[in-house]
This record gives C-alpha cells, structure tokens and sequence, in this order.
C-alpha cells in the first residue's frame, strides 16, 4: 500500500499543523509527504512513480483530470482546495471506482469556537480583561470597597458592573440561537453550570434541545424578551445575514451581555453597536462587521465591552479534528 500526501504551503496558511499530522497518522503505510510552494504546481510533478499509489491526498493543490489521471493504482481520494483549483478530475476518477473522499466544511473548529465563546461569556460577566488590565497600570483594582459600604455598591473583592448581566452563569437566562455544531454544545455547558437555556432553531431536531438540556424556543421575539445573555451561534448564509435585525436587539432587555464568536453580520451591527455604546448592552465579541477593528474604533477598550481579534476556532486540535475526520472515511486497511 502506497499512500501520498501533496500539500501547497498555502493550504498550511488555513491548516498548519494537518498535512504533518496526517503522515504521522499514516506512518504504519510508510506514507509520503510532498510540499511545494511553487504557484503552479501539480501533484504528478511532486510524486514519483504516480502510478504506483493507492491514496492521495491533495491539500492546496488542482485536482484537474491531468492531475489524476497518472495515478493509474489509484484507489481513494481526498481533496482539498482554496479559490478556483480545477475539481473535474474528481468526478471523473469515481466513474473509474475510485473512491472519492467528501469533504465535509464547518464541523472541526466546533469545540473551539463552543470553548471561546463559553470563556467570552465568563469574561463578560465577570469583566476579566477589564482587571487584567487595569492590574498592569495601577493600584486601584485592588481597592475593592470602600472603607464605608452601601446597599447596592461596590463591596470588598467586588468587580463586577452591577449596569450589565454580571457574577455567576448559574441562574442565568441564556439564550441562543443556532442548535448546529457551535451552539448546541455551548448550550449545554451553560445548562450544566445551572443556566436557564433556551434556544431558537427551526431545523434541528427535538434530541438536540434535549440533548443540551435546553428548552425549545419557536419564535425569535420570544427567545430575546428576557435574555441576560444573548448568544447567536449561526454561520453566516443568505438566509442569515440580518436575522436577527434592529427590532430584535433593540428588545433585547437593559444590561443583557451579546457573546459573539461566529459571525458578526448575523446580527444588526449598527443597531447592536449603538446600544452597546450607549452602555444600555454588553458586548463580548471575537468577530466583528469589519475586521480588523479600526484602532480608533469606540468599542475598544470599554467597560462594557470584551474583544478579541477573530482566533477562536482555528486551535492545534481543531486542525488534528480536522485530520481526524478524513482518516476515519477512508478504508479501513489490514
């Protein structure tokens, strides 16, 4: 059994750590990895003897009918490309039975994305960053209360900001939308720390919302009413730009923390932007409507605000899930 990868450094650019750990996975086959960066390059010109492989792997590069057609043992195929890479030979490698591996988009960051927007929620109610930085600079985060309290002030080891949805995720009402890879897993992390969830997905089945513990929610006006902490976990398709418009953030109730960690645009940005600005919101966000974030932006460095530059979903173990799951769809060997 001879089995190759060929990978273009511009497909290591999106997955950095996967073509390595893939021959690593492959290793017991005596797997051979070719890697290139030149522009034009085609895997029949990185592979000697094409003829003699059983498994390609093509990461980053064409996979035309000239690509393909030399390797005459051929038994299974994986492809993978960035842009406009010539796809025909794919096609017509299966009407010779080879078989071609699918690939399946949008599951392996799940975890990831799921983690970061649960630890950007912690922040937000906890404002986190906010301390962490204000540590650097000055004394005055370690002045907790004052030497006389009142009802309702800041008190001895108190941070939070008592405007916004703030202290524990137990008892608080969350509510998502999206019950897809990324939102059904944070919403069950949320119900097991004693949150009250809801979520609003028109196409995912009952066992998902049983699954994660929450409740079934079948109208968007109804989900944002009474949110401490809204969490829309969409990817970002035609029928979701703007789903969730003006009306709906502006019902969104007084002090309620916005996580975003999936795509910004799924939400009205000005509308959202505005409310956060006029502190009636929080905002703890990873992706924006127009990345980068300018530096003079007035939603960086708020009180009410926690930001990060767009890196939740693309971990080391996003790219060996990555891996994981092509391997598991290829035949089993001996």
């Amino acid at each position: 059994m001879r089995s190759v990868i060929c990978v273009h450094e511009r497909f290591d650019a999106v997955w950095p750590f996967a073509a390595d750990y893939w021959q690593k996975r492959w290793q017991s086959d005596c797997c051979e990895l070719y890697r290139t960066l030149e522009p034009e390059a085609r895997a029949p010109h990185l592979v000697p003897d094409p003829a003699a492989v059983q498994r390609l792997v093509l990461l980053g590069l064409p996979a035309g009918s000239e690509d393909l057609a030399p390797f005459a043992s051929l038994e299974e195929c994986f492809h993978s490309s960035h842009g406009d890479h010539p796809r025909d030979g794919l096609e017509e490698a299966a009407s010779r039975g080879i078989h071609i591996i699918p690939h399946r988009v949008d599951i392996y960051w799940g975890q990831s994305v799921a983690e970061y927007g649960l630890c950007l929620t912690l922040c937000g109610l906890r404002r986190i960053p906010q301390a962490h930085t204000a540590m650097i600079e000055s004394y005055e985060p370690w002045r907790h209360g004052p030497d006389v309290g009142r009802p309702g002030g800041k008190g001895i080891q108190y941070a939070d900001d008592s405007r916004f949805a703030n202290g524990t995720l137990a008892g608080k009402r969350v509510r998502v939308v999206g019950a897809g890879n990324i939102g059904a897993r944070y919403a069950s992390w949320c119900t097991a720390m004693g949150a009250d969830v809801a979520i609003w997905d028109p196409f995912a089945p009952d066992a998902t919302f049983a699954a994660a513990g929450a409740r079934r929610c079948f109208h968007l006006p109804e989900l944002v009413k009474d949110a401490e902490i809204f969490v829309p976990m969409l990817p970002l398709k035609e029928d979701t730009l703007g789903l969730v418009g003006k009306d709906l953030i502006d019902a969104l109730p007084h002090g309620c923390l916005v996580v975003q960690v999936t795509r910004a645009r799924i939400c009205d940005t000005e509308a959202l932007y505005q409310r956060v600005l006029k502190n009636e919101l929080a905002l703890a966000a990873d992706v924006f409507d127009v990345e980068p974030v300018s530096l003079d932006s007035p939603l960086l460095g708020r009180h009410n605000v926690v930001h990060t530059p767009h890196n939740a979903g693309r971990t080391k173990d996003a790219n060996l899930a990555w891996v994981d799951d092509q391997i598991g769809r290829f035949k089993p060997r001996p």
